[in-house]
């Protein structure tokens, strides 16, 4: 079914879109492609990555496999495109998912609530709904905590969605931790001195969506674009350089990175869904045996061996939020060089658009939320 709708012709790309978008009568699913099975796939073939790039005490410092244990593949028709599957060790991925939801939507980074809410009232998200997850067995429907109601972080360099570009006065701090792990990533792609610059996290219900567009608002395009999922899995449309292309499918499971450079650093991308992760795969672990599960004892396994590490064990209390929160949800995290080397911001022009509103395609409008975010009207190119 899905062949029948991918041609080429007046955007393609929405078609197939809003086919794996619809829940009723639910999607055919077989043709999406699925890197962590490794079943032989006409445009699948693997890829090698730079195991000197990054010693095994730095990789396992940042939560890591060695380099030489990960499994990377590219796609045909994809020249740049690098899907890896899951490089992160057993239990270091909820640090990240921790991070995602206590750490990285802390002031004085920039989030969705604070399109319509005062400061005060979005300082403390985690705090303000910790103890609302935590109620597992409660059967009154609370109200949706702001945890909940959060459907995007930026990082760094703070992207302007009403601009749609970066400036040098809207700056935070990146997270030294979420750098060093993309740096080690960009490396071992053979992208060395990748420095991370922005990111901006989307937060994903089991109804979200993330519309059409294209990252183009770096000054950089020959650094990566890099994409790392945690939760529940999702389907990823990765198209061409006009909406006339029609996209390939692909699952992202928790713990997957895609690394877009080179051609396909600017082509068309969207998630129509998101679907459960997988349960009972020989193929693929589940969020259980990944220690993201629900009966986790919630402290990420020491891997360094007494070495300095960025990844920090997760207590039990923050991990029944957690827990809770990523059985129904999925976190993406995009990390940018916005700035390549010796290049600065261009002065303030209010009239210089660096991205029209056919390229946008409302990335943050929120269908990465529905009702929370930006209300933006989506254009179609």
């Amino acid at each position: 079914m899905a062949a029948s709708v991918v041609e080429h012709g007046e955007d393609a790309f929405r078609k197939l879109f809003k086919f794996y978008k619809r829940r009723n009568p639910p999607p055919d699913l077989r043709h999406v492609v699925d890197f962590s099975k490794m079943v032989k796939h006409e445009k699948v073939f693997p890829t090698e990555l730079n195991p000197a790039a990054v010693s095994d005490a730095e990789a396992r410092r940042a939560g890591l496999r060695p380099i030489r244990d990960w499994t990377a593949f590219g796609l045909q028709g994809y020249p740049g495109f690098i899907f890896i599957s899951n490089p992160f060790l057993p239990g270091s991925q909820q640090h990240w998912v921790r991070q995602c939801l206590k750490t990285y939507p802390q002031k004085p980074n920039v989030c969705n609530l604070d399109m319509h809410m005062a400061p005060t009232e979005t300082q403390d998200i985690w705090g303000k709904s910790a103890d609302t997850l935590r109620k597992t067995g409660s059967r009154v429907r609370e109200p949706k905590t702001l945890l909940e109601k959060l459907r995007w972080v930026t990082l760094g360099y703070h992207y302007n969605w009403d601009t749609k570009s970066y400036s040098a006065d809207h700056y935070t701090p990146f997270p030294s931790d979420l750098r060093s792990v993309s740096r080690h990533v960009a490396a071992a792609c053979r992208f060395p001195g990748f420095n991370a610059e922005a990111g901006i996290l989307n937060y994903y219900r089991s109804d979200s969506s993330l519309g059409i567009h294209v990252d183009e608002s770096e000054l950089d395009h020959t650094r990566p674009l890099l994409s790392f999922s945690f939760g529940q899995s999702a389907i990823f449309l990765l198209g061409g350089t006009q909406r006339e292309d029609p996209p390939t499918a692909m699952y992202m499971h928790s713990g997957d990175v895609m690394v877009m450079s080179g051609h396909s650093r600017l082509l068309y991308h969207a998630v129509p869904c998101v679907v459960p992760a997988p349960k009972g795969d020989p193929l693929h672990p589940s969020l259980e045996e990944e220690g993201l599960g629900p009966g986790s004892d919630g402290l990420a396994q020491d891997h360094t061996q007494g070495e300095a590490t960025l990844i920090q064990p997760v207590s039990e209390e923050d991990w029944a939020v957690c827990s809770r929160y990523i059985q129904t949800s999925r976190v993406n995290m995009t990390i940018r060089q916005v700035l390549g080397s010796g290049q600065a911001f261009p002065a303030m022009d209010t009239t210089d658009q660096r991205i029209d509103a056919g390229h946008t395609d409302g990335y943050h409008d929120n269908q990465v939320g529905g009702n929370v975010g930006l209300k933006r009207r989506r254009s179609d190119s």
